[in-house]
């Protein structure tokens, strides 16, 4: 390949094509090394849906990138099927979360031993509730519901704005009413699993789930408002096209699908970190850190 002779679009393809190759080989070792020490189907499932976030986020970008006339409805569709992808993701690692805490998702029981462990809610939740709330079924139900109404919220809407944009029916004001709807759901589900995370802090500790939070955070919900964001750069006409290498009427949608394509190689190797194969792998090393760490 000649890169002397590419423009700058070509050059701005080329780039964000290695960086999928990149998330894809990484994200695929991981997942490799699971699917060889398969010893817990429970959470390591939940596992491989999250890994494969990486790819699916920058191989969808990368084909939506793609300007070729005629081919927006497919394009469309690919952004659909990355942000129904990113709500399963979300319900995956609730689940695992759920496993690592020795609880049950489908009956909401909460054991005797940690039943009334204090909660501290801070806004906006203290405007329902008490600020200090004790942990029970139904504090319990409440947050596991705050967080899976992104998981049913992200696609129904995802399929809606398609089908409008199809009809042609889909006016800038409701584009907007979608984004505020969207934003809502992502905050309450942002904030439930931070409540989750600090309640079960004692349980989760020995799974190391900063790191993880972390990935699941901005792989889905940083990616979101960060195309929130671009878009109201370019309706403000701060950003242009003639700004960046991108020489396209849609500047917002193309360096956001440019920066996810990039930035999932960064979440793909903090992956290899996060979720890394060794609790299941035999190691007697690992196995030992675990064994201290729960101590």
């Amino acid at each position: 390949m000649d890169f002397a002779n590419m423009d700058r679009r070509q050059l701005t393809l080329a780039g964000a094509g290695f960086s999928v190759m990149l998330s894809l080989h990484y994200s695929f070792q991981l997942v490799s090394q699971h699917l060889f020490y398969w010893k817990n189907p429970k959470e390591q499932r939940a596992i491989l849906i999250i890994l494969l976030l990486p790819p699916v986020y920058a191989v969808t970008s990368f084909f939506g990138f793609i300007d070729r006339a005629g081919s927006k409805p497919f394009f469309m569709l690919l952004d659909s099927v990355k942000e129904c992808y990113g709500a399963l993701a979300i319900a995956a690692f609730l689940g695992l979360m759920y496993s690592y805490s020795n609880l049950s998702m489908s009956r909401n029981v909460v054991p005797d031993e940690i039943k009334g462990r204090e909660i501290h809610l801070s806004f906006p939740m203290n405007l329902f509730l008490p600020r200090k709330t004790h942990l029970n079924q139904q504090t319990l139900r409440l947050v596991k519901n705050l967080t899976w109404q992104f998981v049913i919220i992200r696609p129904v809407c995802s399929v809606l704005m398609m089908a409008l944009q199809v009809i042609g029916m889909y006016p800038s004001w409701l584009s907007w009413a979608f984004t505020i709807l969207l934003n809502l759901s992502i905050l309450l589900a942002v904030y439930a699993l931070l409540v989750f995370y600090h309640v079960f802090a004692k349980e989760l500790k020995p799974h190391e789930p900063l790191s993880k939070f972390i990935c699941i955070k901005g792989i889905v919900f940083f990616s979101f408002w960060q195309g929130v964001l671009l878009h109201i750069l370019v309706a403000m006409g701060i950003l242009q096209s003639h700004h960046f290498w991108l020489e396209t009427e849609h500047v917002g949608e193309a360096m956001q699908k440019v920066l996810v394509c990039v930035e999932m190689v960064f979440f793909a190797v903090l992956h290899q970190y996060a979720y890394h194969a060794a609790p299941y792998s035999g190691d007697i090393e690992a196995k030992f850190k675990l064994q201290k760490k729960r101590e």
